[in-house]
């Protein structure tokens, strides 16, 4: 994450959810989107294959209604804040069996955002009065996180 990124970063925490973040925050909020993508891209794989195809399409994705939600929520948002760039030069882990079509590349950004909001709301509803989380409401999070996606 670049210098430049992080006041946009915490201009979305603060926009989406009230939360106040610092530099260590946006480390493990980094991290956790790099899991995440990985994750739905390994489930995206399972689907594409059970589908008999050899690319990754957007389709395969694992977006539920709550995720796609919080992914119109973020293009909203992001129309104030220009987040979606920086997310487009996050580098994801790569699949090491199938690519990824150029439509499911390009989607991953917003998904990354998607994400984001979902990971914000989150901490909010698991500490409605939190301003500034710390690593235990990080992790809080985290794993609701992890149970469902």
């Amino acid at each position: 994450m670049t210098v430049i990124g992080i006041p946009k970063f915490q201009h979305f925490f603060r926009a989406s959810a009230g939360l106040h973040v610092d530099k260590d925050d946006l480390k493990r909020y980094s991290g956790f989107l790099n899991r995440k993508l990985h994750d739905m891209l390994v489930t995206a794989q399972a689907t594409a294959g059970a589908n008999l195809r050899d690319i990754l399409l957007p389709v395969d994705l694992p977006i539920t209604k709550g995720l796609q939600q919080c992914i119109h929520e973020f293009q909203k948002l992001d129309a104030d804040i220009g987040l979606l760039s920086l997310l487009e030069e996050m580098e994801v882990v790569p699949l090491t069996d199938l690519p990824l079509s150029e439509e499911a590349e390009a989607r991953l950004p917003q998904v990354a955002g998607g994400l984001s909001v979902a990971l914000a709301k989150a901490i909010r509803v698991l500490d409605p009065g939190l301003k500034a989380p710390h690593s235990a409401d990080w992790e809080e999070a985290f794993g609701i996180m992890d149970l469902l996606i």
